[in-house]
């Protein structure tokens, strides 16, 4: 809102915004004593901001005699003017504060395989609304070699299997994966029905290459040791589909993700062994370099990752056939 028309000969748009807000807050305090204090001026101040402004108008804003203080026909005017002029600023600057540069950029990131989760899922299309400008790289690599990668500062960050944390990375537990003993079509095991855990223990095994070194998934080493399975470690890989594949061709028993193969056991090419609650629940972390230098785009990425992490239970994770290969 302008000044009045009638003042726009007297002063207009070189008006000194100071002076309207000196004489709002006159008025509001009905004294210059009082609006003294509150704007942490001298009286003299004040009332030389209130002369300034008045002799920039050509009109007398407010009438003093005495103790009574009356505000003019003119002050009335200007300060409904200056009340406009004041909502109108406030605002301004409430929504320049609110309103954040929106992010752009690149993020890299390194994942474990066959993530298969309805949170991870609704977390990209929701990262994706909220910074439609941000691009995504990922690559698909062993946890093992996810972890090392991340040491050297060589992604944005990684989601893999990971035991023992490096000093150097922080992390977020994100979903958690049970692990189960399976055979394959082809195996001698395939399709009995009561199978109990003494009659593994002399199995061969086919096993991820990372469990068959002790790294990220040593709990099914431990689980081995300690149930006194005496077979050997016939066949290794990093992948799962290649050790799901050496299952299949019948050259030991081994753990998979049970969210994994669901499609396998179903249509017959894989066989559930037990223990009916599984060989163990390993973790799979969001994974990022404590000291790496960061762009506002993978800033970005990480607060909205770990805000959605915490916005959910791992119970209502697993619920949701959350899980890794």
């Amino acid at each position: 809102m302008k000044i009045p028309a009638s003042f726009e000969n007297r002063g207009g748009d070189r008006l000194d915004w100071n002076l309207l807000r000196t004489f709002l807050v006159i008025v509001q305090e009905r004294s210059i004593s009082g609006a003294a204090t509150k704007l942490h001026l001298t009286q003299s101040a004040v009332s030389q901001a209130l002369k300034r402004l008045e002799a920039r108008l050509d009109r007398r804003l407010i009438e003093r005699h005495n103790t009574a203080f009356t505000i003019t026909n003119a002050g009335e005017e200007v300060c409904r003017a200056a009340e406009a002029i004041h909502g109108n600023v406030s605002r301004l600057l409430a929504d320049v504060s609110q309103t954040e540069v929106e992010a752009s950029g690149r993020v890299h990131l390194l994942v474990a395989s066959r993530i298969h989760s309805a949170v991870y899922d609704n977390f990209w299309a929701d990262f994706h609304r909220e910074y439609p400008r941000i691009d995504v790289t990922m690559d698909v690599l062993p946890s093992s070699e996810i972890v090392t990668l991340m040491q050297q500062g060589a992604a944005t960050a990684g989601i893999a299997l990971c035991r023992q944390m490096p000093k150097r990375l922080e992390n977020k537990v994100f979903l958690q994966q049970r692990y189960a003993l399976f055979c394959g079509r082809n195996h001698a095991l395939f399709g009995k029905p009561d199978i109990h855990i003494e009659d593994l223990l002399g199995e061969n095994f086919v096993s991820f290459a990372s469990d068959a070194l002790g790294d990220s998934l040593s709990p099914l080493t431990i689980f081995r040791d300690q149930r006194g399975f005496s077979g050997r470690v016939v066949a290794t890989s990093t992948q799962h589909d290649e050790v799901k594949r050496l299952l299949v061709a019948g050259f030991g028993i081994g753990c998979l993700p049970e969210h994994s193969v669901q499609a396998d056991l179903a249509e017959g090419r894989l066989w559930r062994l037990p223990p009916g609650e599984g060989v163990c629940l390993v973790d799979l972390h969001l994974l990022w370099h404590r000291d790496a230098q960061r762009t506002p785009a993978e800033d970005a990425f990480l607060k909205h990752f770990r805000g959605y992490i915490d916005g959910y239970s791992m119970a209502e994770r697993l619920a949701q056939g959350d899980g890794a290969g």
